[in-house]
Order: C-alpha cells, then sequence, then structure tokens
C-alpha cells in the first residue's frame, strides 16, 4: 500500500469516526409504549416550562434570542402542519425536547434548552404534546436564525451535546423527599431555570458549579440575579416569601417582578400552590452560591 493510500485510508477513517460522534441521538419508541396522554398534566408543564413566554401566546413564535454565538429565533410551535408542529407525532416531540433532534434528523441548537428538557419524563413530553395539540394553527413562518460559520454548521452540534448533554440532574436530594423531588424536577428539567439563572463557559454550556448564582441577562441588558441561598441571593427569604413571590410577583420588601421575568412569574402562578411550595422549598435546599463577578 503506498503512502497517499495510508493518508487516504487515515482521513476516511477520521471522517467516519466524527460523523459518528456527532449524529443525532433519538428517543427509543418502546419508551412510548403504553403511555396514555393527560392534555390536564400537559397544560400544568406547559405554564410550568413557560412555553408562551418564548413561543407567544398563540405559538406561533418569534422571541429573538441575542447570543454570543448568533440570533436566534423561537419557532412556530403551534398546531399548523406546514409552519408549525401539527405533523408532529409524540416521539417527535420526546426526540426534539429529550435529545435535541429534530423530526428529520438535525440537530437543535442549545439555544432551545432540551440540556434541561431532557431530565423530563416521558409521560410528561407526552401530555405537553396532548395540551399543545389543542391550540389552534397559526399559518406564520419561522424566522432563520442568523448565525455565522462555524456556528452555522448543526452537526457539529453532535460533539456539543457529548459534553453537555447529561439527562443526570445537579443537585443530590432525598429520593424519600417528595417535595424537593417535585421542586427539583420542576426547577432543573421543565421550567429550565438554570438556563437564565446560571453562567456559561466559552462554548455555551452551563457551569454547574455555578448553578443558579446568576448570569448575564439572555436579552441583553441587565443580569440575571443569584437564586440560590446566598447573601448576595435568596439567604433572606423564606420558602413562603419564595412561594408568594412566584404567586404574586411580589418581593419581601414590596418591589415588583420586572423584565422577562414577569411573563415567567405570569405563568407560575398559574400552577397548584403545591407546585410553587415544592420550587421554593428547592431553592432553600440547594447550595449556596456566590454570584459571579459582574
Amino acid at each position: 500500500m503506498t503512502v497517499a493510500a495510508k493518508w487516504l485510508g487515515l482521513c476516511a477513517a477520521v471522517v467516519l469516526l466524527g460523523w459518528f460522534l456527532t449524529r443525532p441521538e433519538t428517543v427509543d419508541p418502546a419508551e412510548l409504549q403504553g403511555v396514555v396522554p393527560d392534555p390536564a398534566n400537559g397544560e400544568r408543564l406547559f405554564h410550568a416550562g413557560g412555553c408562551s413566554a418564548c413561543h407567544g401566546a398563540d405559538l406561533g413564535g418569534g422571541l429573538a434570542l441575542e447570543t454570543d454565538f448568533g440570533t436566534f429565533y423561537a419557532p412556530n410551535i403551534s398546531t399548523d402542519e406546514l409552519a408549525g408542529i401539527g405533523a408532529w407525532t409524540t416521539l417527535d416531540l420526546a426526540n426534539a425536547m429529550l435529545r435535541g433532534t429534530s423530526p428529520d434528523g438535525k440537530h437543535y441548537y442549545p439555544a432551545f434548552p432540551y440540556t434541561s428538557y431532557t431530565r423530563m419524563k416521558v409521560q410528561d413530553v407526552a401530555d405537553l404534546k396532548a395540551f399543545l395539540d389543542t391550540f389552534a394553527p397559526v399559518n406564520r413562518k419561522s424566522t432563520e436564525h442568523d448565525i455565522a460559520f462555524p456556528w452555522n454548521v448543526r452537526r457539529g452540534i453532535g460533539i456539543w451535546n457529548r459534553r453537555y448533554l447529561d439527562s443526570n440532574f445537579i443537585v443530590a436530594v432525598n429520593i424519600d423527599d417528595a417535595l424537593l423531588l417535585r421542586g427539583r424536577y420542576l426547577v432543573e428539567a421543565v421550567g429550565h431555570c438554570g438556563e437564565c439563572h446560571t453562567t456559561r463557559d466559552s462554548f455555551g454550556g452551563l457551569e454547574p458549579t455555578m448553578w443558579l448564582a446568576g448570569a448575564p441577562n439572555p436579552d441583553g441588558e441587565g443580569w440575571v440575579p443569584n437564586i440560590t441561598p446566598q447573601e448576595d441571593g435568596l439567604a433572606d427569604w423564606s420558602a413562603n416569601d419564595i412561594a408568594y413571590y412566584l404567586a404574586t410577583g411580589f418581593t419581601p420588601d414590596f418591589d415588583t417582578v420586572g423584565g422577562s421575568m414577569v411573563e415567567v412569574q405570569e405563568n407560575l402562578a398559574r400552577l397548584p400552590d403545591a407546585d410553587r411550595a415544592a420550587i421554593a422549598a428547592y431553592l432553600k435546599f440547594i447550595p449556596p452560591k456566590a454570584g459571579p463577578a459582574l
């Protein structure tokens, strides 16, 4: 074998390895066998996740998220079969939310918080799909993302996923503590609170050592606050204070919710009291972290 042939074979092997390592992952369809969707629970999850805050009240999409990698736009997730996700199956939604993979087998960009949703239960994804199916179709084409090279090469997200896509929970809690388990699930998975309240590294991945300790505002102005039980966070707030804030928008010192948190709070206000109490219990339980330097 000539030197040229050896190099050609090596290059081919590297390409195949890279193609394998960057392949989109999918959910095993067997996980959905026997799942009976519950749209009522889907509505609860819809508000817990604040879906309308990004995708609009009609789910027609449009919210712009400016990042160091480009500008991303929330897509149409209405029941329109062409402009939205009306033609999607429950498995399609599970692949999108739990693996970050589109129905046509491409990677989604992690501006879509599938790195948090990956911790969700398949049953809950099915329930959410059932509720989304109750919305009217919106015939509005999603805005294309504005991303420069090399970040516009979607296949490369496969490598990113191998580093950052992890279905394990961040904070360990007692498996016999139903309140904390529920709070952790709502904060770390469905509510994806860490996506805004946690700093990111140079590749856009969340830094778990700074979990919920605050971060630059993804809207581009100001700072998302520390919500750990730290002095510069929620140390002076009781669990009841937190639950009351989530229900009413009023802080213990009679200030009011502001900025992008307004829509988040309005959605959380539609949850049962037990869910807000669970979120509050979790936020008082997690390790306190000093926020990053401004």
